[in-house]
């Protein structure tokens, strides 16, 4: 099936010191039983050290759109202004808020925050805070649960409070999350939560003695990720690497 063309756009952002525009890129979805208005859409931030064009993000975007699912990527502001250091949290909350508000403008599917590192912990704050996110679930790719090397200043205090769906995909050699442990116990406590280890794998989801284009890596975690959409926001305990609390709330 021929993939439609990706549609770039400027999106409004409202932050405090006045409205700023950020790039968007809509991927309609290219393949599956759902193609139209209804099919599911993934919206996608990038890390705190590369933007949505990065190709890791454009691997795993046309493979999604491959399996059925609409994508959108976005800019933080930050980025979109010219600096390499992410900027206020909170403008990184409402750049999520904005976005997923375009989203479901254009369908009426379900919508998933999904984001690179740094972009998934923005999405996890804005959705723990008491205005929330108006996402049907989230995803993360190498959650940041502590600089490396830190693990005494872990990032988790607001998980406990995201009331949806969340599927965390980590490396099990990313030193973002090690010791593993302190993740799995992080998770252990949310409401709905599970994570899935890709053995070997580091932030990137590079591993170790296995050399592969940024875009394959991209690509190769996206079925995973349509799965768990497909599923309802569920990831089988079957699914190799896969941990955590089922739907009854059991480890």
């Amino acid at each position: 099936m021929t993939a439609l063309p990706e549609e770039r756009f400027r999106l409004p952002v409202p932050l405090p010191a006045g409205t700023v525009e950020v790039s968007a890129v809509f991927g309609p979805a290219s393949g599956g039983a759902d193609v139209g208005a209804a099919a599911p859409t993934v919206v996608i931030a990038h890390g705190a050290g590369a933007g949505m064009d990065h190709p890791f993000l454009t691997g795993f975007t046309a493979a999604l759109r491959a399996a059925g699912l609409h994508t959108l990527r976005f800019t933080f502001p930050y980025l979109e202004a010219g600096r390499r250091m992410p900027g206020p949290a909170a403008h990184a909350m409402l750049a999520w808020r904005a976005v997923i508000a375009a989203a479901r403008e254009r369908g009426s599917g379900s919508v998933v925050a999904c984001g690179k590192s740094y972009g998934g912990r923005m999405a996890s704050m804005a959705a723990a805070e008491e205005a929330g996110l108006d996402a049907d679930a989230l995803v993360y790719l190498g959650y940041p649960l502590h600089q490396p090397g830190k693990p005494e200043k872990p990032r988790i205090e607001h998980l406990p409070a995201v009331a949806q769906p969340q599927l965390f995909v980590e490396g099990s050699n990313d030193p973002f999350v090690q010791p593993l442990s302190q993740l799995e116990e992080a998770v252990a406590s949310c409401q709905d939560a599970r994570i899935v280890w890709i053995d070997g794998g580091g932030h990137s989801f590079e591993v170790k003695g296995r050399k592969r284009p940024s875009d394959e890596i991209g690509a190769d975690l996206a079925p995973l990720v349509a799965g768990f959409v497909r599923a309802g926001f569920v990831i089988d305990a079957s699914v190799p690497g896969a941990s955590g609390k089922d739907e009854e709330g059991d480890a």
